[in-house]
């Protein structure tokens, strides 16, 4: 099982800094689009860490495996960044399924865009109810939102499944996202961690109508609504007062 995550500090360039620490009970079964521990294979942990506006490292995988250790995390796991304050997590269960996210979408961007759009939408287009929020620089220096998923699954999913739910639960943030109003489908720099038992029978399918994707899809449904529904500051100007 996923535990519940902690709240954690850690000190950086002169300021405390919250982190979301996942621990598993026993490894777990992964399927993650992150930086660090992305892919598929078995995982012990996952962290999600807020960083401020300004940040400028060009090593994040680095940077999050200096963080795992810190806090004593020495097998693998996932790491995910985020411009937001990860104490504003919103947590979700359907069935069973657990799901955290942290919101932010200040700068969304449609997938599908023609290739001499610019890469981010103006703040201007984004409606009052979507509210300006915490942001990530990304590779081409655009500061973006960013928002992180993490699934718990409670029972084994084949790999095909463990896709598929990855899958899924980016159906559900989108739909959420189109629910809110706001231009996009999700932003550049979006992350997804699902996680599942190691052992027991495999379950073939992670759809939306599948037995553990419909539960999944309603609560990163719900997680996505409700964190991007209410207002929400960047935790560098957050933290300045």
């Amino acid at each position: 099982m996923l535990n519940e995550p902690s709240l954690c500090t850690r000190r950086e360039d002169g300021r405390n800094l919250p982190v979301l620490v996942w621990r598993a009970e026993r490894p777990l079964l992964s399927a993650s689009s992150a930086a660090l521990g992305g892919g598929l294979g078995v995982r012990s942990w996952v962290i999600n860490a807020t960083v401020p506006m300004s940040y400028d490292r060009d090593d994040p995988i680095e940077h999050l495996a200096e963080l795992a250790a810190g806090f004593g995390l020495d097998s693998s796991g996932v790491g995910l960044l985020t411009g937001v304050d990860v104490a504003e997590v919103v947590a979700r269960t359907d069935t069973g399924v657990r799901v955290w996210a942290t919101v932010g979408l200040g700068v969304p961007i449609w997938a599908a865009a023609p290739p001499e759009c610019a890469p981010a939408v103006p703040a201007s287009a984004v409606p009052a109810s979507a509210v300006p929020a915490p942001a990530v620089p990304g590779a081409d220096g655009h500061p973006v939102g960013t928002v992180n998923i993490v699934v718990y699954v409670p029972a084994r999913l084949g790999p095909a499944a463990l896709i598929n739910a990855v899958a899924t639960a980016t159906e559900a943030k989108a739909q959420a996202i189109a629910e809110l109003g706001v231009p996009g489908t999700g932003t550049p720099t979006d992350a997804v961690a699902v996680c599942c038992p190691t052992e027991g029978p495999e379950a073939p399918y992670g759809g939306p109508r599948s037995t553990w994707g419909a539960p999944l899809a309603r609560a990163v449904h719900r997680a996505v609504l409700a964190g991007g529904a209410r207002p929400v500051r960047p935790w560098s100007q957050r933290s300045a007062g």
